[in-house]
């Protein structure tokens, strides 16, 4: 009994010892390998490296930044003449201080290698005296004549004309463009008026004195001719250099199609210019216009349009056509127009070659005394190629008839060459020979310098 007894008591504390080893032992974490312990420090060393290296590329970030937020700050500071501005710090709002602390004034950072182009557009800030200034320039036409012209009193050399240009804008409904030409005959406004942008239905309304929209020849201003002096059918029927030009009203519009660019323009005048004149007031000029323009090719391009324009002639009319008593007639004149412009720029030689071929008919109907009138018709043909970045080579035609002698005829012929040294100056030769109704011949040289200081917006495509 006690030998069964001895034997059960020993097995039991054999199990209970092992037991007690065996909850000792899965207590106890397990021991790390080698090669685990090893690599620990390594990735603690590069997930620091890495760290340290975007807080690099962030402060580097955020100094661009900084720098560039102040030179805005200078700059606005500069135009609107006040004080700057410090944009409150965002890594300082972020640290917890005060929008006050945070935008107050810092010690300026040490000076860095500025750009240069960022250095030439700070060298020139504009002020705040010059954002209200409008846009200036003035144009001067030099021309020289020399042959013998019976017909013509044109000077051997003469400042033709020098024209003043201030444009700018109004207010964001509008813009204002005068046009001031000053030459031997004293100064006098070529054109001034006021253009509403901002109409509904797609309409611009101008008011002031404007060159009419008739044809292309009469809106061209002196500089922007392509030859040095005007054809004969706008020298005998269209007012000449001074052209249709006179003080109203004139509204075009946009008539959207999927097919053409058309323009339709219609405009009112007092009658007080070199085409169309009266001292009363209720007789007035009236012209229209119509206008399709179209892509044909990437490079080609044509412009068409027809012009119609009526209105009194009394102040016009010689001595021959008043009547006995001297009294004026109440006379008329009726001009139809038709134009048409092609254009060739090759877009892989666009600064190298071009090609303009333009031409313009005008018919004129003057009324007479006893119900009677009299027609006169004329036309140009023009002609005008780039064959080198400043060069250009041109020909034109000319036939005219005359206001109040459709019977009278000239015809003349030119041939021009333009040299372009910059965008702002330009000479021109021109051969012109002429051939009148009266017999005479005449043939001339003609040398042209226009130059040009100031910002000059871009007249009528």
């Amino acid at each position: 009994m006690n030998r069964r007894f001895c034997v059960v008591a020993a097995t039991a504390v054999g199990i209970v010892a092992a037991l007690a080893f065996a909850a000792r032992a899965e207590a106890q974490p397990a021991p790390r390998t080698a090669a685990s312990a090893a690599d620990a420090p390594d990735d603690v060393r590069a997930l620091r490296e890495e760290l340290d290296r975007l807080r690099e590329e962030f402060a580097a970030i955020r100094r661009q930044y900084d720098d560039r937020l102040f030179a805005l700050e200078e700059r606005l500071a500069a135009i609107s003449g006040g004080p700057r501005v410090i944009a409150p710090d965002a890594a300082s709002v972020a640290r917890g201080a005060s929008a006050e602390e945070a935008a107050a004034p810092r010690s300026p950072a040490p000076e860095r290698p500025v750009p240069q182009d960022a250095a030439l557009q700070s060298a020139t800030p504009p002020s705040s005296a010059q954002v209200f200034n409008p846009a200036t320039s003035v144009i001067g036409n030099f021309v020289a004549a020399a042959g013998r012209n019976a017909a013509s009193a044109q000077p051997s050399f003469e400042l033709g004309e020098a024209e003043v240009a201030f444009q700018a804008v109004v207010d964001p409904y509008s813009r204002a463009d005068f046009y001031l030409a000053a030459s031997p005959e004293g100064l006098e406004i070529e054109e001034g008026y006021l253009t509403f942008t901002a109409l509904p239905a797609d309409l611009l309304l101008k008011v002031g004195k404007l060159r009419a929209q008739f044809g292309k020849a009469n809106t061209l201003h002196t500089h922007a001719r392509p030859t040095a002096d005007v054809p004969l059918v706008v020298e005998n029927l269209i007012g000449g250099d001074e052209g249709l030009s006179d003080a109203g009203v004139s509204l075009s519009r946009l008539i959207h199609n999927p097919y053409v660019f058309l323009e339709a323009t219609g405009e009112v005048y007092a009658g007080t210019s070199d085409v169309f004149a009266t001292s009363r007031r209720s007789r007035l000029t009236y012209v229209g216009r119509l206008r399709a323009y179209r892509d044909l090719t990437e490079d080609k391009n044509l412009d068409l349009g027809a012009s119609f324009a009526y209105g009194p002639t009394e102040g016009l009319l010689p001595d021959t056509l008043f009547g006995p008593d001297g009294v004026v007639p109440e006379l008329g004149k009726r001009l139809i127009g038709v134009d048409a412009t092609f254009r060739y720029r090759p877009l892989r030689r666009a600064i190298y070659s071009r090609l303009n071929l333009r031409t313009e008919l005008v018919w004129s109907r003057q009324s007479l005394p006893a119900a009677s009138h009299t027609t006169a018709f004329g036309f140009y043909g023009l002609g005008e190629y780039q064959f080198a970045r400043r060069w250009y080579l041109g020909a034109r035609v000319d036939r005219a008839g005359r206001v109040f002698d459709g019977t009278s005829k000239d015809y003349g012929g030119s041939f021009f060459v333009t040299f372009w040294p910059t965008e702002f100056s330009q000479i021109r030769s021109q051969y012109r020979r002429t051939r009148y109704a009266e017999g005479l011949t005449a043939n001339e040289l003609l040398m042209q310098v226009n130059f040009a200081i100031g910002a000059h917006g871009a007249h009528v495509f």
